[in-house]
């Protein structure tokens, strides 16, 4: 009788905790804006070139190489999804890639690129075309890049990290730069007006900072690359921090109220 009420006595007190950790704030949010998510890719065994959301085709290997979970560029080694997007329209955006840099040496290429197929205007995230070791928003004739300020000299070989821009209309574009979460743009730059990517006229390109024939393309990256993201909106500086490589939030932090049925079936079948 005494093990049963205590058995009782703790089946309510962890079903109380499940009803009001809803309530409880959060400070960083790793699904914050997953429904805006147009472009998914972890590279991991079993999806290596498919984009999680459906809207790109598989991606084409130009040289490059999956290993152990990573999308693996150098120099002209570079991959491209070959096909039409099918996906909502893009004019705010958000470009992110967590990577490793293999060799400093090797620059002017892209973590991530998003390029129209029919004309030569994309946006990614460059790394060292105008500054030494400064990761920058690379865009067709420089319409809309310009040097971030303080910026970030990357000098680092071997370590895993993550980098952001974010792109918000209306015109004046205003552009942004994260390096792991770290704001390295200030109130980042306006330069160029905003560009729409729309179904059947948009590419996602690592490697090379973009293409004008799908075939090939100016810049390199020695680096690996292991997951990229593009969300059709401009993601602020809370939201980019709480982002997590290899999750959305929808395993690792599932929404505690949808925990309730199956802990309270626990509970009584406990309490039977």
């Amino acid at each position: 009788m005494k093990m049963k009420c205590l058995i009782r006595t703790v089946s309510i007190f962890v079903l109380s905790i499940l009803v009001f950790l809803p309530l409880i704030p959060i400070a960083a949010d790793p699904g914050a804006q997953k429904d805006k998510l147009v472009g998914h890719w972890t590279f991991e065994k079993g999806e290596e070139l498919k984009d999680l959301t459906g809207n790109f085709p598989d991606i084409e290997l130009i040289g490059a190489k999956i290993a152990n979970g990573a999308l693996d560029i150098d120099k002209g080694k570079w991959a491209i999804t070959a096909g039409d997007y099918t996906g909502p329209e893009v004019t705010d955006m958000t470009l992110i890639s967590w990577a490793t840099i293999q060799d400093q040496a090797v620059t002017k290429g892209s973590l991530l690129c998003l390029d129209h197929v029919s004309k030569d205007e994309f946006n990614a995230i460059v790394f060292a075309e105008r500054q030494p070791n400064e990761w920058m928003s690379g865009s067709s004739w420089f319409k809309r890049t310009d040097d971030f300020k303080p910026g970030f000299k990357d000098t680092t070989t071997g370590k895993k990290f993550m980098m952001a821009i974010t792109y918000k209309g209306p015109n004046p574009l205003t552009v942004k730069g994260y390096r792991d979460g770290k704001n390295i743009s200030g109130d980042g730059y306006e330069k160029g007006e905003i560009v729409t990517y729309k179904k059947g006229d948009a590419e996602a390109i690592w490697g090379k900072r973009h293409s004008a024939d799908g075939k090939s393309g100016p810049g390199d990256l020695d680096c690996l690359i292991h997951e990229s993201r593009i969300y059709a909106t401009a993601l602020t500086e809370d939201e980019i921090k709480g982002l997590k490589e290899g999750t959305l939030g929808n395993a690792a932090n599932v929404d505690a109220s949808s925990k309730l049925p199956t802990a309270w079936a626990k509970i009584k079948a406990a309490n039977n």
